[in-house]
């Protein structure tokens, strides 16, 4: 008798686990549907014609993606691993795993492999003001990139990940990236004299790195881009920078809500009205505070310069002998002397020995776009003195 009451016991106890582990199991509808409610604005809605759950494991089976305006597509199998759900009843999903593409467009085939999303956190309400409404991911991996056409493979990248980190503080965001091993061929240019030109340039083969680093302070919403480098072998090195502020939670929203809007119009052409009249209001709340072009040389410019002389019987000097006789005739436009004869004098500078140019805006406090706009309608001659422009060469 005792060992039938312990048995008993036993598989009553067995049967408990069971109905708690089910009362507490993960539900897939619900992840997907806060997942969209927090990307619909953003980029589009995912849908799935069934969810498994095995533990903290997630597959939405054969997913199809709808990008706000357009056509569905087919995803296939996503799989979520370590999909936690919060207190508050977001979740955390340590990792989602994509499968490769092959797909055929136009006579070329595109592949690609190893796509992941690491860290993603899906807010419980998709609708509140602070940093738990956003939908966030600590890293993004795509690995092999390939496009094959005619059997040659015309453009590839090795590797590609973008980073995002929270501060410990929540007061801002770091973020950088690189799309790693660019490679495109440009031999087989189908215009005769783009062929020519590509040849003349040695631009038949090109190959380099794109990589991206900036940061996010949340309280004045200060966006600082420090870098966004395009370094290709044989070319040069092209780096943008960008410092805005006003790019806060609150304005965040309120492009958020104006793209809601904007998507549940059935009259688009009202709808894009509507949003570029929207974006023209909220883009008040923005400023400038600085920017930076600078692109080092690292030899096209000679090859341009040979090219181009070629094509007017001349040598490359020559040619640029031309270039540097003609700005100030071509700058004179612009009406602003001290800036016309600071370009002209980067300008020969940089043909004289092709190292580095630079255009930099640094205004000594940050300018609202409004302000910027009224200058550039109304007297565009004084654009550079607000946004303290500098043009230099060769420092």
């Amino acid at each position: 008798m005792t060992f039938f009451r312990t048995t008993r016991l036993m598989l009553s106890g067995a049967a408990f686990l069971s109905l708690a582990g089910s009362a507490f199991a993960l539900d897939g509808q619900d992840l997907l549907k806060k997942l969209n409610a927090a990307y619909s604005a953003e980029g589009g809605t995912i849908a799935a014609e069934g969810i498994d759950v095995d533990g903290t494991t997630m597959t939405l089976k054969n997913a199809t993606f709808k990008p706000n305006g357009g056509e569905a597509f087919t995803i296939g199998d996503i799989a979520l691993t370590g999909v936690e759900e919060d207190e508050d009843g977001g979740y955390y999903v340590e990792e989602a795993r994509f499968p490769d593409i092959n797909a055929a467009q136009d006579g070329a085939t595109i592949t690609a492999s190893e796509l992941t999303i690491s860290g993603i956190s899906i807010p419980a309400d998709a609708n509140g003001q602070g940093l738990d409404s956003m939908l966030l991911y600590e890293t993004a991996h795509i690995g092999p990139v390939k496009v094959v056409k005619d059997g040659k493979e015309a453009f590839s990248i090795g590797d590609t990940k973008m980073n995002l980190t929270l501060r410990e503080d929540e007061s801002g965001f770091d973020f950088d990236g690189a799309f790693k091993g660019m490679k495109a061929d440009l031999s087989d240019a189908p215009d005769p004299q783009a062929k020519e030109a590509i040849e003349k340039l040695a631009l038949q083969h090109v190959n380099g790195d794109v990589t991206v680093k900036g940061a996010w302070d949340l309280a004045p919403g200060a966006i600082d881009i420090s870098e966004l480098t395009f370094d290709f072998t044989n070319i040069g090195r092209l780096n943008l920078a960008l410092k805005i502020s006003g790019y806060t939670l609150p304005f965040v929203n309120s492009l958020r809500e104006a793209a809601k809007a904007s998507e549940t119009n059935p009259n688009k052409e009202e709808a894009q009205q509507a949003l570029g009249l929207a974006m023209l209001g909220l883009m008040q709340q923005l400023s400038f505070s600085g920017a930076e072009i600078r692109f080092d040389d690292a030899s096209i410019t000679k090859r341009a310069l040979e090219y181009a002389g070629a094509q007017q019987n001349i040598s490359a000097k020559q040619m640029a002998d031309a270039l540097k006789a003609m700005a100030p005739i071509a700058l004179a436009q612009l009406n602003i002397p001290e800036l016309q004869n600071a370009i002209s004098a980067a300008i020969n500078t940089y043909l004289d020995d092709p190292k580095n140019f630079v255009v930099s805006a640094s205004p000594a406090q940050p300018v609202p776009f409004p302000t910027i706009m009224g200058a550039a309608m109304g007297a565009p001659d004084t654009l550079p003195n607000v946004l303290g422009v500098k043009v230099t060469a060769n420092q």
